[in-house]
């Protein structure tokens, strides 16, 4: 039972929100501009309303500290029709605790492999199936009562649905098509003299996003790191060969897309890779492991815009002959609208048993108490 196209009262709680930037901040950011402009009113609560103290082992990130009282009496003052969890954080807790006491529904979402994150941080991956089994429980139990867990891609709702998470949804993402273009790729005048071939890694720079498996290999030209994030300093020192420039926004960032030859995408972690659409909207065909993300985006144009192969420098190689023309067009099957439209199709209405009635269509919604 979805909330529908009518206007409706949306409220995201959500962990991860500005001054982060992320991917999940940047699908929440585009998601809710366009529902506003849909009509609809929307509200996103993020840490920046509470007091808050560093991430362990990520200090540019803040988490809340204890946001249930404070949380509780902004979403009662808002009044939601459909309360949408983001994140498995202490917000997206405290939002989960607040509805489940009260018989309220809500949906959710599953934007990061969490286990092997922690796993990574922690420096245990391939060595700690307890840590990733125990986080798996976890995530499984916090998403247990939601209406409906909205994920990116079907190869992850297929693994969602093998570890037992029910009532699945997929919410596809999009790319800013006139932000992200192919004629920026002569504006970046600091990326003009580099020596070509430009292989860049754009995006957060943590040790979860395998790096160093792209500043390992053998490849001409330059290798480029573009962003910011707590490996920055320790990969500059272990790589003085690769061509750090810190984090790029806006138009600067799309510039820096445009100018590489190939995007390397060596995580093995992400749920999707928003990066990787953003790169082929700017033209820029995507070297990837054939993982969760990159192989759901390039399924059924693999070696055509983009590669993926266990081989990641043949990857890389093979990357670097294919149409940017291509890849542009291929691209523009992405928008935000259409994301914004599944994120509003996912939706419940908070309350049960009454109905309705939405841009003349009348839906099965749940009665106000």
């Amino acid at each position: 039972m979805t909330v529908g196209l009518c206007p409706a009262r949306i409220l995201i709680v959500s962990d991860a929100w500005a001054p982060q930037m992320n991917g999940v901040v940047r699908t929440l950011t585009a998601v809710t501009a366009e529902l506003r402009a849909m009509g609809h009113t929307v509200e996103v609560i993020g840490p920046d309303r509470f007091r808050t103290m560093p991430c362990p082992t990520y200090p540019e990130i803040r988490l809340a500290l204890l946001p249930g009282r404070r949380l509780a009496g902004l979403i009662e003052a808002f009044q939601p029709d459909a309360l949408h969890i983001a994140t498995e954080g202490p917000l997206g807790l405290a939002a989960r605790a607040w509805a489940c006491r009260r018989s309220l529904h809500f949906t959710s979402a599953y934007h990061t492999r969490f286990p092997e994150y922690v796993a990574a941080r922690l420096g245990l991956i391939g060595r700690s199936r307890i840590t990733r089994a125990m986080i798996s429980r976890f995530l499984k139990w916090f998403h247990a009562p939601s209406q409906g867990v909205m994920v990116a891609t079907a190869s992850m709702r297929e693994e969602l649905a093998i570890r037992g998470f029910v009532r699945l949804r997929a919410w596809p993402r999009g790319v800013d098509l006139s932000l992200f273009h192919p004629d920026l790729r002569q504006a970046q005048p600091d990326f003009t003299n580099l020596p070509r071939p430009l292989f860049a890694y754009i995006g957060r720079v943590a040790v979860e996003k395998n790096i160093a498996a792209f500043l390992d290999l053998d490849l001409p030209g330059t290798k480029l790191v573009v962003g910011g994030g707590p490996q920055l300093r320790a990969l500059e020192r272990a790589y003085p060969g690769g061509r750090f420039v810190g984090p790029r926004f806006g138009r600067d960032l799309a510039r820096a897309f445009a100018s590489a030859d190939v995007l390397v995408f060596p995580s093995l972690t992400d749920t999707f890779g928003l990066v990787v659409i953003e790169a082929l909207a700017s033209g820029v065909p995507v070297a990837a492991f054939p993982v969760t993300g990159p192989r759901d985006i390039l399924r059924g144009v693999d070696g055509v815009v983009g590669v993926t192969d266990p081989d990641l420098r043949m990857a890389c190689m093979r990357a670097l002959t294919l149409d940017r023309a291509a890849c542009r067009a291929y691209a523009e099957s992405f928008t935000w609208r259409a994301s914004a439209e599944a994120f509003l199709a996912n939706l419940v209405p908070i309350y049960g048993a009454a109905s309705l009635t939405l841009q003349g269509v009348q839906v099965e919604a749940a009665a106000k108490a």
